[in-house]
């Protein structure tokens, strides 16, 4: 089920989403719609792994950032680390 929803843009948004409409044989209406629901999408991912990452903050649940660096510093040498806290 779909709805209605309002908004304002600036002329220059505008005329370029008439101008990929058009190109694309799409409607505004669609390619507006499929733009939201990418960014309300990846906006929602961005946000819960943020606060997985805080709640991993909280509980202590951390890794030492030289130890990581170190790590990193490593990779394809003859010596590679093992991942810190493996």
């Amino acid at each position: 089920m779909s709805t209605t929803l309002s908004l304002r843009i600036d002329e220059e948004t505008k005329t370029r989403l008439e101008a990929l409409a058009k190109r694309s044989r799409r409607s505004k209406s669609f390619l507006a719609a499929e733009a939201i629901a990418s960014y309300v999408e990846a906006e929602s991912w961005q946000l819960d792994e943020t606060a997985a990452g805080l709640d991993d903050l909280e509980q202590g649940r951390t890794v030492d950032h030289d130890a990581v660096a170190l790590w990193l510093r490593s990779w394809g040498g003859p010596d590679e680390h093992k991942p810190p806290g493996s």
